[in-house]
């Protein structure tokens, strides 16, 4: 619900827009606060984020302020940017000049020069983020919307303040800021702007790849962000951004019998996790969770379409999308790797007799992450049928029960085999060898399957009978 123009005015009655007010007339400098922060008082959203603009040098206008707020303001300056920042109680303002630019055709990176408030508004990329408030005494508070901005809000409608085909072939990246608005804010996206992003997706290829996973991570942790993959494959951005999720797409039919269309399957268990947990990485792991399935799809006559191994195929896919996508490349992608890897092995589970052999197999992949990957596998239960989707679900709780008891009892989540290959060469004499391989993994193996207890002593009885069955002979002490 949007807040009146009323209400919207007492959010400037704090001492941090009074020192800003003060400052501008001080230095004899028009001054605005615009863009998102003022975008978002209307939305009722928290914004700690305050953009300033001033008419002449927003570094003089950033210094000058600084230094009346004193030591508690940390202030940064960024001259070959023409920008400064000033950080203060938990608030983070940023000046700059205001300014008007012009662009070439191969680069987003635009030629600036000094402009008016006009000149600033017109190169804004949104009607609702040209919206400016006057901070200079005479007038303050004041609305300058030369663009129908406040509309806009009020009719949830995302448009650009010129020419879209010209906003957009300036700067490409305004396009994935437009769906990922409308994702975010639920906004609606004019029909001439959207025409225009569908007819100018092209150039997105002339944006790094940083800015594109930037807006791209912003969808995906929307509340619904399946809205904003559905905006990009319907602009055509999506096969420039993410051609591998868009190759999901589609329904082969043969002899009558068709295969769920895995891009609409794959949002759906995305909003699933969207609506359960704000984890990035979790996201990420349903985002990918099937993005093997178009390399594994077979049809078998007896069995219709499959997609065997479409996990382990979707295991070896992760680490290249990440590097190619600028994603990092470290203990997040190891996460995101192993949901999808082993997102089948609790469906297998449900499907069948739970064993507990089966559970502490399972345990003993996942370790810390089984949490994680069992929701990932109940929001993969998409399934319309009312009937099917509950016995899935309830034989989930029955896995989550059993990985519960075999974990109390066993302890095997992080499972370290209670001998260790420097007790084998010590108990036989032996340098690095394949049968401490052998023996550690006998041991492992009896474990997990139940033949012996995770302890100590029984693991070892076991080390002396495996080790005399492939003829090693134990040190004799003393």
């Amino acid at each position: 619900m949007m807040v009146t123009e009323k209400d919207f005015l007492e959010h400037f009655n704090s001492e941090l827009f009074g020192v800003i007010s003060e400052t501008a007339d001080a230095e004899h400098l028009e001054c605005y606060v615009v863009g998102g922060y003022v975008r978002d008082i209307f939305l009722s959203r928290p914004s700690n984020d305050i953009d300033v603009v001033v008419v002449g040098s927003g570094v003089k206008m950033a210094e000058a302020f600084a230094a009346r707020l004193g030591k508690s303001a940390h202030l940064s300056v960024f001259r070959n940017f023409g920008t400064a920042q000033v950080k203060y109680k938990g608030s983070e303002i940023e000046f700059v000049g205001a300014r008007k630019e012009s662009y070439t055709h191969d680069s987003r990176k635009p030629i600036v020069e000094d402009g008016t408030l006009e000149d600033d508004q017109n190169r804004r990329d949104f009607t609702v983020n040209a919206i400016a408030v006057r901070m200079n005494r005479e007038h303050f508070g004041e609305l300058v919307d030369p663009f129908g901005g406040l509309d806009d809000l009020r009719d949830k409608i995302l448009r650009t303040p010129l020419d879209p085909d010209v906003t957009f072939s300036d700067d490409p990246l305004r396009m994935m800021r437009c769906i990922r608005f409308s994702s975010q804010l639920k906004f609606f996206i004019d029909d001439d702007t959207f025409a225009s992003i569908k007819k100018n997706a092209e150039r997105i290829k002339i944006v790094s790849r940083e800015r594109i996973i930037d807006e791209i991570n912003k969808i995906v942790m929307s509340a619904t962000p399946s809205k904003g993959f559905v905006l990009l494959d319907e602009s055509g951005l999506l096969d420039y951004v993410f051609p591998e999720l868009k190759r999901l797409q589609g329904v082969e039919v043969r002899n009558g019998v068709g295969h769920k269309d895995n891009f609409y399957h794959t949002l759906e268990v995305l909003d699933n996790i969207a609506a359960k947990t704000d984890n990035l990485w979790l996201r990420w792991a349903a985002l990918l969770h099937d993005i093997g399935k178009p390399q594994c799809k077979k049809w078998e006559p007896a069995a219709g379409w499959t997609f065997h191994n479409h996990n382990c195929v979707g295991d070896k896919m992760v680490p290249e999308i990440f590097r190619k996508m600028k994603l990092p490349m470290n203990e997040k992608m190891k996460y995101v790797r192993k949901l999808v890897s082993l997102h089948m092995r609790p469906i297998v589970l449900a499907e069948d007799v739970v064993t507990d052999s089966a559970v502490r197999r399972l345990l003993f992949e996942a370790g810390d992450d089984i949490d994680d990957l069992m929701t990932l596998c109940e929001a993969d239960i998409t399934s319309k049928n009312a009937c099917k989707k509950k016995r899935f679900l309830d034989n989930f709780q029955l896995v989550r029960t059993k990985l519960k008891d075999i974990e109390e009892k066993d302890r095997i989540r992080n499972f370290q085999p209670p001998v260790s290959g420097e007790d084998i060469m010590a108990a036989f004499g032996l340098g690095q060898c394949r049968e401490i391989g052998i023996i550690k993994s006998r041991i492992k193996d009896a474990v997990l399957d139940g033949e012996i207890p995770n302890e100590r002593e029984a693991a070892l009885e076991l080390m002396y009978r495996i080790a005399g069955e492939i003829g090693l002979k134990p040190v004799k002490e003393g």
